[in-house]
Protein backbone atom coordinates (compact mmCIF):
# COMPACT_ATOMS: atom_id res chain seq x y z
CA UNK A 1 0.00 0.00 0.00
CA UNK A 2 0.81 4.03 -0.54
CA UNK A 3 4.10 4.85 1.58
CA UNK A 4 3.63 8.36 2.71
CA UNK A 5 6.52 10.82 3.81
CA UNK A 6 6.82 14.26 5.40
CA UNK A 7 9.58 15.82 3.39
CA UNK A 8 11.84 18.81 4.16
CA UNK A 9 10.45 21.39 0.68
CA UNK A 10 11.28 24.08 -0.66
CA UNK A 11 9.17 26.77 -0.44
CA UNK A 12 8.59 30.86 -0.87
CA UNK A 13 9.41 32.43 2.62
CA UNK A 14 5.95 33.61 3.51
CA UNK A 15 7.33 36.20 5.74
CA UNK A 16 9.12 38.17 3.31
CA UNK A 17 5.86 38.14 0.79
CA UNK A 18 4.28 39.47 3.83
CA UNK A 19 2.44 35.65 4.46
CA UNK A 20 0.72 36.35 1.26
CA UNK A 21 1.99 34.37 -1.73
CA UNK A 22 -0.80 35.76 -3.57
CA UNK A 23 1.58 37.07 -6.67
CA UNK A 24 4.07 34.06 -6.37
CA UNK A 25 0.99 31.59 -7.13
CA UNK A 26 0.63 30.40 -9.95
CA UNK A 27 -2.17 27.53 -11.82
CA UNK A 28 -0.92 24.10 -12.99
CA UNK A 29 1.75 25.04 -16.19
CA UNK A 30 -0.27 22.79 -18.67
CA UNK A 31 -3.22 25.03 -18.78
CA UNK A 32 -1.08 27.72 -18.97
CA UNK A 33 -0.25 30.10 -22.53
CA UNK A 34 2.15 32.76 -22.69
CA UNK A 35 -0.10 35.68 -22.30
CA UNK A 36 -0.94 33.89 -19.12
CA UNK A 37 2.78 33.55 -18.42
CA UNK A 38 3.49 37.25 -18.80
CA UNK A 39 0.31 38.22 -16.90
CA UNK A 40 1.81 35.81 -14.34
CA UNK A 41 4.80 37.64 -14.43
CA UNK A 42 3.75 41.31 -14.16
CA UNK A 43 2.21 40.26 -10.80
CA UNK A 44 5.78 39.29 -9.57
CA UNK A 45 8.96 38.45 -11.68
CA UNK A 46 9.08 35.98 -8.75
CA UNK A 47 6.08 33.92 -9.96
CA UNK A 48 6.55 30.28 -9.89
CA UNK A 49 5.80 30.20 -13.43
CA UNK A 50 9.14 31.68 -14.15
CA UNK A 51 10.56 27.92 -13.08
CA UNK A 52 7.89 26.31 -14.10
CA UNK A 53 6.70 26.88 -17.57
CA UNK A 54 10.12 27.47 -19.32
CA UNK A 55 8.79 26.48 -22.82
CA UNK A 56 5.82 27.37 -24.12
CA UNK A 57 3.74 25.34 -25.40
CA UNK A 58 5.07 22.01 -22.78
CA UNK A 59 3.76 19.26 -25.05
CA UNK A 60 7.37 18.31 -26.42
CA UNK A 61 10.89 19.31 -24.87
CA UNK A 62 11.89 22.89 -25.72
CA UNK A 63 15.84 23.68 -26.21
CA UNK A 64 17.96 23.25 -23.35
CA UNK A 65 18.27 26.47 -22.74
CA UNK A 66 14.86 26.71 -21.79
CA UNK A 67 15.55 24.01 -18.85
CA UNK A 68 18.87 25.60 -17.96
CA UNK A 69 17.44 29.09 -17.46
CA UNK A 70 15.07 27.78 -15.02
CA UNK A 71 17.84 25.70 -12.86
CA UNK A 72 20.07 29.06 -12.83
CA UNK A 73 16.84 31.08 -11.89
CA UNK A 74 15.82 28.42 -8.63
CA UNK A 75 19.54 28.60 -7.53
CA UNK A 76 20.03 32.00 -7.65
CA UNK A 77 16.20 32.54 -5.40
CA UNK A 78 17.77 30.05 -2.90
CA UNK A 79 20.92 32.34 -2.76
CA UNK A 80 18.81 35.32 -2.32
CA UNK A 81 16.49 33.67 0.06
CA UNK A 82 13.19 34.29 -1.94
CA UNK A 83 13.15 30.65 -1.63
CA UNK A 84 13.78 28.67 1.31
CA UNK A 85 14.40 24.82 2.41
CA UNK A 86 12.78 23.23 5.21
CA UNK A 87 14.71 22.45 8.26
CA UNK A 88 13.01 19.84 9.14
CA UNK A 89 10.47 17.55 7.33
CA UNK A 90 7.00 17.80 7.04
CA UNK A 91 3.21 17.59 6.01
CA UNK A 92 1.79 20.52 4.49
CA UNK A 93 -2.04 21.10 5.83
CA UNK A 94 -3.83 22.72 2.11
CA UNK A 95 -7.31 24.12 2.45
CA UNK A 96 -8.17 25.73 -0.96
CA UNK A 97 -11.41 28.04 -0.06
CA UNK A 98 -13.85 28.74 -3.23
CA UNK A 99 -17.74 29.00 -4.46
CA UNK A 100 -19.08 27.13 -7.08
CA UNK A 101 -23.07 27.51 -8.23
CA UNK A 102 -23.43 30.34 -5.40
CA UNK A 103 -22.22 27.70 -2.45
CA UNK A 104 -19.02 28.10 -0.16
CA UNK A 105 -16.82 24.92 -0.54
CA UNK A 106 -13.52 24.10 1.66
CA UNK A 107 -11.47 21.42 -0.12
CA UNK A 108 -8.84 19.67 2.64
CA UNK A 109 -6.19 18.66 1.42
CA UNK A 110 -2.74 17.65 2.49
CA UNK A 111 0.87 17.85 0.82
CA UNK A 112 3.17 14.95 1.19
CA UNK A 113 5.86 12.51 -0.47
CA UNK A 114 4.71 8.71 -1.85
CA UNK A 115 6.93 6.39 -2.82
CA UNK A 116 6.89 5.89 -6.72
CA UNK A 117 5.40 2.35 -7.69
CA UNK A 118 4.55 0.93 -11.06
CA UNK A 119 0.44 1.31 -11.54
CA UNK A 120 0.84 -2.51 -12.08
CA UNK A 121 1.07 -2.74 -8.18
CA UNK A 122 -2.33 -1.58 -7.97
CA UNK A 123 -1.35 0.88 -5.04
CA UNK A 124 -1.26 4.54 -6.86
CA UNK A 125 -4.16 3.99 -9.52
CA UNK A 126 -4.56 5.92 -12.90
CA UNK A 127 -7.66 6.80 -15.23
CA UNK A 128 -6.33 8.61 -17.94
CA UNK A 129 -3.86 7.59 -20.32
CA UNK A 130 -0.29 10.00 -21.29
CA UNK A 131 0.87 11.07 -24.27
CA UNK A 132 4.97 10.96 -24.85
CA UNK A 133 5.60 14.71 -25.88
CA UNK A 134 4.85 16.29 -22.35
CA UNK A 135 6.56 14.15 -20.31
CA UNK A 136 9.51 14.84 -22.41
CA UNK A 137 9.00 18.60 -21.28
CA UNK A 138 8.46 17.75 -17.30
CA UNK A 139 11.63 15.40 -17.70
CA UNK A 140 13.75 17.96 -19.33
CA UNK A 141 12.21 20.59 -16.56
CA UNK A 142 13.67 17.37 -13.91
CA UNK A 143 16.75 16.84 -14.69
CA UNK A 144 18.08 20.57 -14.99
CA UNK A 145 16.74 21.39 -11.58
CA UNK A 146 16.85 18.14 -9.52
CA UNK A 147 13.42 19.02 -7.95
CA UNK A 148 9.70 18.36 -9.26
CA UNK A 149 8.58 21.90 -9.11
CA UNK A 150 4.41 21.38 -9.43
CA UNK A 151 2.39 18.50 -7.52
CA UNK A 152 0.51 15.82 -8.54
CA UNK A 153 -3.33 15.26 -7.40
CA UNK A 154 -4.10 12.21 -5.39
CA UNK A 155 -7.05 11.30 -4.00
CA UNK A 156 -7.97 8.04 -1.29
CA UNK A 157 -10.98 6.91 0.34
CA UNK A 158 -11.56 8.06 4.01
CA UNK A 159 -15.39 7.77 4.43
CA UNK A 160 -14.64 8.13 8.17
CA UNK A 161 -12.42 11.40 7.76
CA UNK A 162 -9.61 9.77 9.59
CA UNK A 163 -7.00 11.59 8.20
CA UNK A 164 -8.86 15.21 8.50
CA UNK A 165 -9.54 14.09 12.12
CA UNK A 166 -5.72 14.14 12.39
CA UNK A 167 -5.53 17.75 11.26
CA UNK A 168 -8.22 19.26 13.21
CA UNK A 169 -6.15 20.84 16.03
CA UNK A 170 -3.65 22.18 13.19
CA UNK A 171 -6.69 23.89 11.40
CA UNK A 172 -7.30 25.70 14.01
CA UNK A 173 -4.05 28.09 14.27
CA UNK A 174 -3.69 30.53 11.78
CA UNK A 175 -2.62 29.57 8.94
CA UNK A 176 1.59 29.79 8.07
CA UNK A 177 1.11 31.53 4.58
CA UNK A 178 -2.23 32.28 1.95
CA UNK A 179 -2.52 33.27 -1.17
CA UNK A 180 -5.37 33.52 -3.48
CA UNK A 181 -5.37 32.82 -7.10
CA UNK A 182 -8.74 33.24 -9.76
CA UNK A 183 -10.61 33.38 -6.64
CA UNK A 184 -9.89 30.68 -4.51
CA UNK A 185 -8.23 30.96 -1.04
CA UNK A 186 -5.03 28.80 -0.66
CA UNK A 187 -4.13 27.94 3.02
CA UNK A 188 -1.11 26.64 4.44
CA UNK A 189 -0.02 24.95 7.60
CA UNK A 190 3.35 23.40 7.87
CA UNK A 191 3.08 20.15 9.82
CA UNK A 192 6.00 18.55 11.88
CA UNK A 193 4.04 17.44 14.66
CA UNK A 194 5.80 13.84 14.99
CA UNK A 195 2.16 12.09 16.43
CA UNK A 196 -0.21 14.46 13.86
CA UNK A 197 2.89 12.75 11.13
CA UNK A 198 2.71 9.05 12.35
CA UNK A 199 -1.14 9.22 12.37
CA UNK A 200 -1.24 10.13 8.86
CA UNK A 201 1.02 8.19 7.24
CA UNK A 202 0.27 4.94 9.49
CA UNK A 203 -3.49 5.74 8.09
CA UNK A 204 -2.85 6.27 4.64
CA UNK A 205 -1.02 3.07 4.83
CA UNK A 206 -3.96 1.43 4.30
CA UNK A 207 -5.85 2.83 1.43
CA UNK A 208 -4.76 3.69 -2.53
CA UNK A 209 -3.80 6.61 -3.87
CA UNK A 210 -5.84 7.86 -7.32
CA UNK A 211 -4.54 10.51 -9.48
CA UNK A 212 -6.83 13.28 -10.42
CA UNK A 213 -4.42 15.35 -12.08
CA UNK A 214 -0.96 14.84 -13.04
CA UNK A 215 -0.39 11.56 -14.67
CA UNK A 216 2.42 12.97 -17.11
CA UNK A 217 3.61 13.95 -14.12
CA UNK A 218 3.47 10.79 -12.39
CA UNK A 219 5.13 8.82 -15.69
CA UNK A 220 8.51 11.85 -15.05
CA UNK A 221 8.59 10.95 -11.73
CA UNK A 222 9.13 7.18 -13.09
CA UNK A 223 11.35 8.00 -16.39
CA UNK A 224 13.53 10.25 -14.07
CA UNK A 225 13.98 7.82 -11.25
CA UNK A 226 15.15 5.60 -13.65
CA UNK A 227 17.95 7.96 -15.45
CA UNK A 228 19.38 8.61 -12.21
CA UNK A 229 19.59 4.93 -11.37
CA UNK A 230 21.03 4.06 -15.02
CA UNK A 231 24.34 6.41 -13.68
CA UNK A 232 24.09 4.68 -10.04
CA UNK A 233 24.97 0.98 -11.23
CA UNK A 234 21.03 0.64 -12.25
CA UNK A 235 19.24 1.38 -8.54
CA UNK A 236 19.16 3.88 -6.05
CA UNK A 237 19.47 3.72 -1.91
CA UNK A 238 15.77 2.99 -0.91
CA UNK A 239 15.45 6.33 0.82
CA UNK A 240 16.64 8.36 -1.82
CA UNK A 241 14.69 11.47 -2.91
CA UNK A 242 13.97 10.39 -6.32
CA UNK A 243 12.47 7.08 -5.39
CA UNK A 244 9.65 9.40 -4.16
CA UNK A 245 6.76 12.16 -5.72
CA UNK A 246 5.01 14.91 -4.59
CA UNK A 247 1.47 14.80 -3.81
CA UNK A 248 -1.29 17.07 -2.94
CA UNK A 249 -3.73 14.44 -1.54
CA UNK A 250 -7.97 14.90 -0.92
CA UNK A 251 -10.43 12.40 0.66
CA UNK A 252 -12.71 11.62 -2.61
CA UNK A 253 -15.21 11.60 0.08
CA UNK A 254 -14.43 15.55 0.73
CA UNK A 255 -17.56 17.93 -0.03
CA UNK A 256 -15.22 20.31 -1.49
CA UNK A 257 -14.01 17.55 -3.99
CA UNK A 258 -16.03 18.54 -7.29
CA UNK A 259 -15.51 17.08 -10.35
CA UNK A 260 -17.61 19.45 -12.91
CA UNK A 261 -18.22 18.35 -16.18
CA UNK A 262 -16.09 18.50 -19.36
CA UNK A 263 -17.67 19.91 -22.75
CA UNK A 264 -16.88 19.98 -26.04
CA UNK A 265 -17.76 21.50 -29.03
CA UNK A 266 -17.85 19.91 -32.51
CA UNK A 267 -16.98 22.36 -35.55
CA UNK A 268 -18.38 23.08 -39.31
CA UNK A 269 -21.62 21.11 -38.32
CA UNK A 270 -25.35 21.68 -37.53
CA UNK A 271 -27.72 19.97 -35.10
CA UNK A 272 -29.59 18.35 -37.56
CA UNK A 273 -26.65 16.37 -38.91
CA UNK A 274 -25.73 15.35 -35.40
CA UNK A 275 -29.06 14.63 -34.21
CA UNK A 276 -29.81 12.29 -37.47
CA UNK A 277 -26.28 10.51 -37.18
CA UNK A 278 -27.11 9.41 -33.11
CA UNK A 279 -30.51 8.33 -33.19
CA UNK A 280 -29.78 4.60 -33.41
CA UNK A 281 -27.93 5.85 -30.27
CA UNK A 282 -29.95 8.56 -27.97
CA UNK A 283 -33.46 9.70 -28.21
CA UNK A 284 -34.77 13.44 -27.43
CA UNK A 285 -35.25 13.39 -23.45
CA UNK A 286 -36.61 16.57 -20.45
CA UNK A 287 -33.57 18.54 -20.04
CA UNK A 288 -33.45 17.31 -16.37
CA UNK A 289 -33.28 13.94 -17.66
CA UNK A 290 -30.75 14.30 -20.23
CA UNK A 291 -27.24 12.28 -20.08
CA UNK A 292 -26.15 14.95 -23.09
CA UNK A 293 -27.18 18.46 -24.25
CA UNK A 294 -26.81 19.86 -28.19
CA UNK A 295 -26.31 23.42 -28.46
CA UNK A 296 -26.61 24.64 -31.83
CA UNK A 297 -24.15 27.41 -32.51
CA UNK A 298 -25.82 28.98 -35.72
CA UNK A 299 -29.72 28.70 -33.53
CA UNK A 300 -29.02 28.81 -30.27
CA UNK A 301 -31.38 25.73 -30.22
CA UNK A 302 -31.42 22.96 -28.00
CA UNK A 303 -31.13 19.11 -27.94
CA UNK A 304 -31.38 17.45 -24.88
CA UNK A 305 -30.80 13.46 -25.33
CA UNK A 306 -30.86 10.10 -23.68
CA UNK A 307 -28.44 7.43 -24.22
CA UNK A 308 -30.10 4.48 -25.03
CA UNK A 309 -27.99 1.64 -26.58
CA UNK A 310 -25.20 1.41 -23.86
CA UNK A 311 -24.86 -2.30 -24.31
CA UNK A 312 -23.19 -1.86 -27.86
CA UNK A 313 -19.87 -1.22 -25.71
CA UNK A 314 -20.04 -4.63 -24.91
CA UNK A 315 -19.70 -5.40 -28.60
CA UNK A 316 -17.20 -2.48 -29.54
CA UNK A 317 -15.06 -2.67 -26.65
CA UNK A 318 -14.92 -6.55 -25.22
CA UNK A 319 -11.48 -5.72 -23.56
CA UNK A 320 -12.80 -2.98 -21.53
CA UNK A 321 -13.75 -3.18 -18.16
CA UNK A 322 -17.58 -3.25 -16.67
CA UNK A 323 -16.73 0.22 -15.39
CA UNK A 324 -15.33 1.55 -18.37
CA UNK A 325 -18.49 0.89 -20.32
CA UNK A 326 -20.69 2.67 -18.13
CA UNK A 327 -19.17 6.07 -18.24
CA UNK A 328 -21.31 8.44 -20.56
CA UNK A 329 -17.76 10.05 -22.21
CA UNK A 330 -16.80 6.04 -22.89
CA UNK A 331 -20.31 5.97 -24.66
CA UNK A 332 -19.90 9.54 -26.37
CA UNK A 333 -16.52 9.11 -27.85
CA UNK A 334 -16.62 5.48 -28.76
CA UNK A 335 -19.92 4.91 -30.44
CA UNK A 336 -21.62 7.91 -31.27
CA UNK A 337 -18.86 9.90 -32.17
CA UNK A 338 -16.51 7.28 -33.29
CA UNK A 339 -19.05 5.12 -35.37
CA UNK A 340 -22.22 7.07 -35.80
CA UNK A 341 -20.92 10.31 -36.61
CA UNK A 342 -18.01 9.88 -38.53
CA UNK A 343 -20.14 7.09 -40.89
CA UNK A 344 -22.42 9.75 -41.46
CA UNK A 345 -19.56 11.97 -42.43
CA UNK A 346 -18.32 9.70 -44.85
CA UNK A 347 -15.83 8.25 -42.66
CA UNK A 348 -14.47 11.89 -42.39
CA UNK A 349 -13.48 12.68 -38.16
CA UNK A 350 -14.77 15.63 -36.61
CA UNK A 351 -13.00 18.00 -35.28
CA UNK A 352 -13.43 17.89 -31.38
CA UNK A 353 -12.48 20.64 -29.02
CA UNK A 354 -12.31 20.27 -25.22
CA UNK A 355 -13.94 23.01 -23.24
CA UNK A 356 -14.93 23.26 -19.59
CA UNK A 357 -17.70 25.74 -19.08
CA UNK A 358 -20.52 25.89 -20.66
CA UNK A 359 -20.33 29.24 -21.86
CA UNK A 360 -16.89 28.56 -23.41
CA UNK A 361 -18.53 25.16 -25.17
CA UNK A 362 -21.45 27.54 -26.58
CA UNK A 363 -19.25 30.10 -27.52
CA UNK A 364 -16.87 27.45 -29.54
CA UNK A 365 -19.64 26.53 -31.25
CA UNK A 366 -21.22 29.58 -32.62
CA UNK A 367 -17.63 30.66 -33.55
CA UNK A 368 -16.63 27.56 -35.39
CA UNK A 369 -20.20 27.28 -36.72
CA UNK A 370 -20.81 23.64 -34.96
CA UNK A 371 -22.40 22.06 -32.10
CA UNK A 372 -21.47 21.99 -28.47
CA UNK A 373 -21.91 18.83 -26.24
CA UNK A 374 -23.18 19.86 -23.02
CA UNK A 375 -22.17 16.58 -20.92
CA UNK A 376 -23.20 15.70 -17.15
CA UNK A 377 -20.07 15.13 -14.77
CA UNK A 378 -18.46 11.78 -14.30
CA UNK A 379 -19.27 10.46 -10.60
CA UNK A 380 -16.53 10.47 -8.38
CA UNK A 381 -17.24 6.56 -8.03
CA UNK A 382 -17.04 6.12 -11.66
CA UNK A 383 -13.42 7.15 -11.19
CA UNK A 384 -12.70 4.81 -8.63
CA UNK A 385 -14.33 2.14 -10.35
CA UNK A 386 -12.57 2.59 -13.46
CA UNK A 387 -8.86 3.07 -11.66
CA UNK A 388 -9.43 -0.29 -9.53
CA UNK A 389 -10.70 -2.12 -12.70
CA UNK A 390 -7.41 -1.16 -14.65
CA UNK A 391 -9.68 1.30 -16.94
CA UNK A 392 -8.51 4.53 -18.43
CA UNK A 393 -11.32 7.12 -19.60
CA UNK A 394 -11.44 8.68 -23.01
CA UNK A 395 -9.33 11.99 -22.89
CA UNK A 396 -11.11 14.69 -20.68
CA UNK A 397 -13.41 12.51 -18.97
CA UNK A 398 -12.62 14.62 -15.11
CA UNK A 399 -12.22 18.32 -14.40
CA UNK A 400 -11.47 18.17 -10.44
CA UNK A 401 -13.08 22.15 -9.74
CA UNK A 402 -10.61 23.94 -8.87
CA UNK A 403 -7.26 23.47 -9.81
CA UNK A 404 -4.35 23.16 -7.19
CA UNK A 405 -2.15 26.14 -7.47
CA UNK A 406 2.16 25.40 -8.12
CA UNK A 407 4.33 27.29 -5.67
CA UNK A 408 3.20 26.34 -2.44
CA UNK A 409 6.17 23.46 -2.17
CA UNK A 410 8.39 22.45 -4.17
CA UNK A 411 10.04 18.82 -3.89
CA UNK A 412 14.03 18.66 -4.23
CA UNK A 413 15.10 15.00 -5.67
CA UNK A 414 18.44 15.68 -4.49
Amino acid sequence: MPEVAPFAAIRFDAARAGGDLSNLLAPPYDVLDRDDKDALLAKSDHNIVALDLPHIPPKSAGPPQAYDGSAQRLNEWLSARVLIREQNPALYLYYQRFEHAGRPYTRRMFIARVRLQPFSEGVILPHEQTFGGPKEDRLALMKATKCQLSPIFGLYADPEDRIGSAFTEIALRTPDATGTLDNVDSQIWIVTDKVVIDAVVSTMAAKRVYIADGHHRYDTALMYREFLASRHGGSLPSDHSANYVMFVLAGMDDPGCLILPYNRALADIDLDTVVQAWSKGAEPAPKDQADIVLFDGRTAKEAPLRFTSRDILKTLEPDQCEAWRKLDYAYLHRYLIDELLERKLGGQKPKVRYVKSVEEAEKAARDESGVALLTNATPMAHLRAVSESGGLMPQKSTYLHPKLATGLTINPLT
